[in-house]
């Protein structure tokens, strides 16, 4: 008497093989063929390179937050000390 589990295993093994032979096979190889052709045409990228351009982008969006402080504080400065310091008179500071 053959026990269950290889009666399972021989059961999947003859099922596998039907596909295999039958036009499903042909179909899925021709949807894969299809679909990586259409994908290539696409110019898709990987996920990887979409969160490493993610990461550097919130990086320059860091840099340019700060730059633009920065620009502020100086740009508040300076009219006040070119307001109150005439050409050749130095600061009383």
């Amino acid at each position: 008497m053959i026990n269950r589990s290889d009666w399972v295993e021989d059961f999947q093994k003859n099922i596998s093989e039907l596909i295999a032979r039958s036009p499903a096979a042909d179909i899925e190889r021709n949807m894969k063929a299809f679909m990586t052709q259409a994908f290539s045409r696409m110019d898709l990228v990987t996920r990887e390179e979409f969160d490493v351009q993610a990461q550097l982008l919130e990086k320059a969006l860091q840099r340019i937050t700060a730059l633009e402080s920065r620009l502020d504080q100086l740009e508040g400065r300076q009219p006040a000390a070119s307001a109150a310091a005439a050409p050749g008179v130095p600061d009383e500071d």
